[in-house]
């Protein structure tokens, strides 16, 4: 493992003059906060992108204790979520088909039932009502599943399965045996709002230049990528920054549909990030960032690097942050032979537009979008 005698981590470059000024209980704040000052979806081009299908965080699993409900808005859509008392997570459309009300705010479970704090209807995981206890017969209409969201329990993780048309998951979470591990570090948690279409940010993983102009890298890293179905495997040799010098780094990366996203870091320390980014709106995203660590690595000799390469991927992040919450999507981007297969990464992406085809909207009324050869 090369080093050099100098501190070679992220240097302050473009984007830092923005957050360099913050103190860390600042910082932690203007993550989470929603900006004012950038422009509208429409003038941004945000709105044309329309929600990609796949696997997404609704929240950690610790965040929802048995028998507690809770209001989720995701893909446009306000949810209510709740945790039956068999320990199963569950989510339908947030308003009672009966008079309306919003169920995520003030409902209760029911043995696992969401009951709706109006009138006291209950609705299963399909949004079928179950029970009316002042009511001798359902109405029929009633009866009939409506509005309930596909969910599994993975990682450390609650997901939601979201489709356009609603059809049924196409594929698994993936599981990685290591969160949870007693081998590995409890994760540590981080999560920002981002004004921005997932599209922008996935995009991040096949765009190698900004590395240098964004983050400060001494070198434009190398870079692999492939893919199968809805998955995409990446890799990244680059020198890594550390207090005491560079260090030949890789990162392996890849994604299991938009909403999975994981990346492995050898080098350093070796540590896994899994990253949950669920589309709040079409111009908003939650952004969750969990981090885990071989816990001899993590509280060894080595524990000051190990801490100090999550700090870095952090700010990296906060840096990409200042862009993506004023960027534009660019219909025709003008790509140059140094800017990674951006391309490739578009036309492999937008499998998850069901409602486009060859990175076109179907549906006329929707301006197009041409990927460059």
């Amino acid at each position: 493992m090369a080093e050099n005698a100098a501190d070679a981590r992220t240097a302050p470059v473009a984007t830092w003059h923005i957050l360099d000024k913050m103190g860390r209980e600042e910082l932690a704040a203007w993550r989470v906060t929603r900006i004012t000052d950038n422009p509208s979806a429409e003038e941004r081009g945000a709105s044309r992108l329309p929600y990609p299908y796949g696997w997404y965080v609704a929240c950690y699993s610790d965040e929802l204790a048995t028998g507690e409900v809770k209001p989720l808005r995701c893909f446009g859509t306000e949810l209510a979520f709740w945790r039956g008392e068999d320990g199963k997570a569950r989510a339908v459309d947030a308003y009672c088909r009966h008079m309306g009300a919003h169920m995520g705010h003030g409902g209760k479970v029911h043995g696992n039932l969401l009951e709706c704090p109006f009138h006291a209807w209950r609705y299963d995981e399909e949004g079928s009502v179950k029970e009316i206890p002042y009511a001798r017969v359902i109405p029929p209409q009633a009866k009939r599943p409506c509005g309930g969201w596909p969910i599994s329990e993975a990682n450390g993780f609650v997901w939601i399965w979201y489709h356009p048309h609603s059809a049924a998951p196409m594929w698994d979470v993936e599981v990685f045996p290591e969160v949870g591990s007693p081998d590995w570090t409890p994760y540590e948690r981080y999560e920002w709002l981002v004004h921005a279409p997932l599209q922008f940010m996935a995009e991040n993983a096949a765009d190698t230049a900004h590395f240098k102009y964004v983050h400060g890298t001494a070198t434009y890293p190398d870079a692999t990528m492939s893919y199968d179905r809805h998955i995409r495997n990446g890799l990244v040799k680059a020198k890594m920054g550390t207090p005491k010098g560079e260090v030949d780094g890789q990162i392996a990366n890849g994604n299991f549909g938009p909403g999975q996203g994981w990346t492995r870091f050898s080098g350093i320390s070796e540590t896994i990030l899994m990253s949950g980014i669920t589309p709040i709106d079409n111009d908003l995203l939650r952004v969750r960032f969990a981090f885990t660590q071989p816990k001899t690595q993590a509280e060894g000799p080595m524990g000051g690097l190990a801490r100090a390469l999550i700090k870095d991927i952090v700010k990296q992040f906060d840096q990409d942050k200042v862009i993506w919450d004023r960027q534009r999507f660019v219909e025709r981007a003008l790509i140059c032979d140094g800017d990674g297969p951006i391309g490739d990464f578009r036309r492999w992406y937008y499998q998850f537009y069901p409602d486009w085809k060859d990175g076109s909207p179907v549906v006329p009324a929707v301006p197009p979008v041409r990927v460059p050869a």
